[in-house]
């Protein structure tokens, strides 16, 4: 449970940008389609430039880029002392004071959507032909990632701009007894994964905005 937890908090600075299809199947799970610019060596990923959390200064790259799969390096200023020591007995995190880094999590991008490679979390995260009701199965699991809304205006407030998102929601009982209820994900068509929020069974929840330094034309 602990090791998708891990991988989560890493994923909230990989910013994964995709562009729109327009063809939809309930569950489906596979990802085709031409390499998507953000998943190039050298894009930048970045989250807010203010601390949420005790989290602040997270920025990952795309360091490698072979068979269409996409690695990340990540950096990030963690006080947040509960989630420093998670972090702490993975293997794959540096942590040197309040300055945390890690490497080698994997997601293919192409024009048609983002997909995981990353432990239990494995499978696809969004599909941008998708409808409002389809869903993705999460590795072997048994959760799955369901398309709860596709916006028609421009109503979803992305640093100042207005735009059209997709709204993917992710239930995880399994996650309860490490704090996590649900994550939802948010995604437009030009600049890709926008923003991650978990919920916590405290009843409170975390939102990270995400941006990328490139986008789909």
């Amino acid at each position: 449970m602990k090791k998708l937890f891990y991988l989560l908090v890493v994923f909230i600075v990989l910013g994964l940008s995709q562009s729109c299809k327009k063809e939809s199947t309930s569950e489906d799970t596979s990802l085709g389609g031409a390499q998507s610019p953000m998943g190039v060596v050298g894009t930048t990923i970045s989250s807010a430039g203010y601390a949420i959390s005790g989290i602040s200064g997270l920025s990952g790259s795309v360091v490698s880029l072979k068979g269409g799969i996409s690695s990340y390096a990540c950096s990030g200023t963690i006080t947040n002392s509960a989630i420093k020591n998670l972090l702490s007995n993975n293997s794959a995190f540096t942590i040197s004071g309040d300055n945390v880094s890690a490497s080698g999590f994997k997601f293919k991008q192409t024009l048609e959507g983002i997909e995981s490679y990353i432990g239990s979390g494995e499978g696809t995260i969004v599909k941008y032909a998708s409808n409002v009701g389809d869903t993705y199965s999460v590795g072997s699991t048994g959760r799955t990632r369901t398309v709860v809304s596709k916006s028609t205006t421009d109503d979803y407030n992305y640093s100042g701009l207005l735009i059209k998102v997709m709204k993917i929601e992710e239930p995880t009982p399994g996650l309860k007894s490490i704090g996590i209820s649900k994550i939802t994900y948010w995604a437009n068509h030009k600049f890709g994964l926008v923003g991650v929020q978990y919920d916590l069974t405290d009843g409170t929840s975390l939102y990270l905005p995400i941006y990328s330094s490139t986008t789909n034309s």
